[in-house]
């Protein structure tokens, strides 16, 4: 059996998205601090599994350019069981929520942080 442990995004701060994902899915850093690559990396998520959170700063070696583009994949899907009480949560934030579909297995909503990374949060409850 595998599963998935780990996503690696670049974002514009990797500490100011590890805050907005705390308060929206009470997660918790696991790690964090200067990236072998240059720039700074934060991990966020539960026991199981995360988010690595790369931040590019202006003494970063050269980098492959996949990992300098921010938001360059389509979303991450996150499941919870409270779909109602995570929407008010990423609204508290100031993050605006779009594209509600109620279709099997399961509701979902979705929203984009400050640097266009859309996140899929769906509920099979």
């Amino acid at each position: 059996m595998s599963k998935l442990e780990h996503v690696n995004l670049t974002v514009s701060d990797p500490l100011k998205t590890a805050a907005m994902l705390e308060q929206v899915f009470d997660w918790k850093i696991r790690w964090q601090g200067p990236s072998t690559m240059g720039g700074y990396s934060v991990h966020i998520g539960n026991d199981q599994d995360y988010i690595a959170l790369y931040g590019v700063d202006a003494e970063s070696s050269p980098l492959n350019h996949d990992q300098r583009v921010e938001g360059g994949f389509n979303h991450v899907g996150i499941v919870v069981e409270d779909l109602d009480l995570i929407e008010r949560k990423v609204e508290q934030t100031g993050l605006h929520v779009h594209s509600h579909y109620d279709y099997e297995p399961g509701r979902r909503f979705y929203f984009n942080d400050e640097d266009g990374v859309e996140y899929e949060v769906v509920s099979y409850a």
